[in-house]
């Protein structure tokens, strides 16, 4: 049987996001009193693959060099590989996976819209980062939902293509002083409405007395985030 390129075996990306005293033996985050139900979870983390998909799509629509073309075809094969595996899990629930999806379709596409720039590199990049944050923050959360938050992990951590995708931003980036600047100044606009994006996952009415709870999360999430902008040469 033929693999298409969405369906082939791929390495496994290792949960990065921890707590600060992780390696001295602090226990992660617990996420228990914090996590949305199942379904506001399972609804968010499908829908918000599926729309990685579509502007990498729109993307390569847009992208005249053919190898540029090829590349941003595999992160978006990426991206709806993740996407179906979350609607799998979704329908071994005995759910709906457009029901579930459905309620977080208008806030989701508002925070995408916010996410496309003036020019392809800037969209480009939004999908980057915001995907990568986003990515590592759902992997946190999962480890509230038991069986069907690891199955969650597991697609998660799944190789999401991107290495090209920084390729290209990189040589981009060497190449102008203009590029650089500009590119550095829209990664910063982009982190503030992702982090309203996590925090608008959590349950809002334990929010406001757990906010302590969360902060070591936000830090890493910002710590990972400044080693991928340090390795691309953009200041975080």
């Amino acid at each position: 049987m033929v693999k298409w390129f969405w369906q082939r075996d791929k390495p496994r990306r290792a949960l990065a996001l921890r707590t600060r005293g992780e390696h001295s033996g602090t226990t992660r985050v617990d996420f228990a009193e914090l996590a949305p139900e199942l379904d506001r979870f399972l609804g968010q983390a499908a829908y918000l693959q599926l729309g990685y998909f579509e502007t990498l799509t729109r993307l390569i629509r847009a992208t005249p060099e053919l190898d540029e073309k090829a590349a941003l075809t595999r992160a978006a094969g990426a991206a709806l590989s993740k996407h179906r595996g979350i609607v799998e899990v979704i329908t071994a629930q005995g759910d709906d996976p457009t029901e579930i999806m459905l309620p977080f379709q208008e806030p989701l596409d508002a925070f995408r819209r916010k996410t496309i720039g003036l020019r392809p590199r800037e969209t480009l990049l939004a999908v980057y980062i915001t995907a990568a944050m986003l990515d590592d923050f759902y992997l946190a959360l999962a480890s509230s939902y038991g069986e069907t938050g690891a199955r969650v992990a597991e697609i998660l951590s799944e190789d999401d293509d991107t290495g090209e995708v920084v390729s290209i931003l990189k040589k981009t980036i060497e190449s102008d002083g203009e590029w650089r600047s500009l590119l550095s100044m829209w990664a910063r606009r982009l982190v503030g409405d992702t982090l309203l994006v996590a925090r608008q996952a959590l349950r809002s009415e334990r929010l406001a007395v757990e906010e302590e709870r969360v902060e070591p999360v936000y830090t890493e999430l910002m710590g990972a985030h400044a080693r991928r902008m340090d390795a691309m040469g953009l200041a975080a």
